[in-house]
């Protein structure tokens, strides 16, 4: 699929056919170009979490409002971020760079985070929100449909899946075959609208 097709087509499915199962390369190939989504400082903080197992994926939905993408979609992959990748041996995030990139960029990721719990939590979010959009795109290339989710509590979450103090969950994403159409889009800005040049 072209990618603008993909981009067009994907949408936000709530419906999802629950005895499909995604196959082991199908999962490999989304989380293999999932990992290439782009991380400030390269330190690729995302951790993505795959429930698999229905009976965590029932206690999940008990704390999600009840929705029924959590138990039905093929996958659910759970986005979390540790918070502290920036101070964990840092220098492997840059090994493979020239030594003047390496000598200037890794002390310069303890300076941008260190004792700045707000921007590393912001982080978290925004290298979560661009993993998920791949995901989603490369689902869909794949002739399947998904559903970006936070209509969860974050904290029960992160206790069901025992994370480490220093990670939080940012989001889920649902992937699998969809069983009904999505709405049309609902109402679409324009992009006058929401594009602005320079100065707002």
């Amino acid at each position: 699929m072209e990618l603008k097709d993909a981009i067009q087509a994907r949408r936000s499915h709530k419906a999802f056919d629950p005895e499909h199962k995604l196959t082991t390369s199908e999962i490999e190939h989304l989380m293999s170009l999932a990992v290439l989504s782009p991380t400030a400082f390269n330190i690729q903080h995302w951790r993505f979490v795959l429930v698999t197992d229905s009976s965590v994926r029932e206690e999940i939905k008990k704390v999600s409002w009840g929705q029924s993408q959590v138990t039905d979609a093929s996958l659910l992959v759970v986005l979390t971020g540790d918070l502290m990748a920036w101070d964990k041996e840092p220098d492997r995030y840059w090994k493979n760079a020239p030594g003047s990139v390496r000598d200037y960029l890794v002390p310069a990721i303890s300076e941008y985070y260190k004792g700045k719990p707000q921007i590393q939590r912001d982080e978290v979010m925004r290298s979560c929100g661009m993993a998920a959009m791949n995901l989603m795109l490369v689902a869909k290339d794949l002739g399947y449909d998904s559903c970006p989710m936070d209509g969860f509590d974050f904290d029960a979450v992160a206790q069901l899946l025992k994370l480490p103090d220093d990670h939080t969950p940012a989001m889920f994403v649902a992937i699998g075959k969809s069983i009904q159409e999505p709405w049309p889009r609902p109402g679409q800005l324009s992009v006058d609208e929401v594009v602005k040049y320079n100065q707002f």
